[in-house]
């Protein structure tokens, strides 16, 4: 199949507007928002660990750390009916020569079961494929992380395999990395699911009428 051709620059950070969530370039002044919502089981998965503490500051240097990162680009995920920031979202590898982009995501639990994670992979999938050019986009999770595996199988992104010990974590532990891809052949009929799910969870809620 034809591609399109790349955009010029693969590591520019827009943002991006969707129905419930806008993505912002991450900034260490998002760190408030993100300490006061994140639990435990908010960094417990994380590849690279998370914040040292649950503090604003904690969060600020994890933001910076994360920025400073080759090859990876992080967008706040802002939840546009409260205006707070609700988790991030990344190219967190970025592969210009190959044309390929790896997401990873994070969101705070008020954000999780809306339809906040469906807009969110859309907006930054959809950039990847019909504005970069980009021919693959992949997944990599922790095989502990079952949250995160059904929300891969129900994406409908192919699983290729895992690898094992794949990565140390900061506490120590060799993670194991479920892989997962979407090519860009297949991105309509996963636009489509994206979308459906996004209406879904979007829709206004039907109140009983009472007489």
């Amino acid at each position: 199949m034809t591609l399109p051709a790349p955009d010029t620059d693969w590591f520019a950070v827009p943002t991006l507007h969707g129905r419930v969530v806008t993505l912002e370039a991450l900034r260490p002044e998002h760190a408030s928002d993100l300490s006061e919502g994140a639990t435990e089981d908010t960094i417990r998965f994380l590849a690279r660990g998370g914040p040292e503490a649950n503090t604003p500051d904690a969060w600020a240097q994890y933001v910076e750390r994360l920025n400073a990162l080759p090859r990876r680009i992080n967008f706040a995920v802002r939840d546009r009916a409260s205006g707070r920031v609700v988790g991030r979202i990344s190219y967190s590898e970025v592969n210009v020569a190959d044309r390929w982009v790896e997401v990873g995501t994070m969101l705070l639990p008020a954000a999780q079961g809306s339809g906040v994670n469906p807009e969110a992979k859309r907006l930054l999938m959809g950039r990847a494929f019909e504005v970069l050019g980009a021919q693959r986009v992949q997944f990599k999770v922790d095989a502990l992380n079952e949250r995160s595996l059904r929300a891969m199988r129900r994406l409908g992104a192919v699983q290729e395999g895992v690898l094992r010990q794949y990565q140390v974590r900061p506490d120590g532990r060799a993670r194991d990395s479920v892989m997962f891809s979407v090519l860009a052949a297949e991105w309509p009929e996963v636009r489509a699911g994206l979308e459906a799910r996004l209406d879904a969870l979007a829709a206004p809620v039907e109140r009983p009428a009472f007489s």
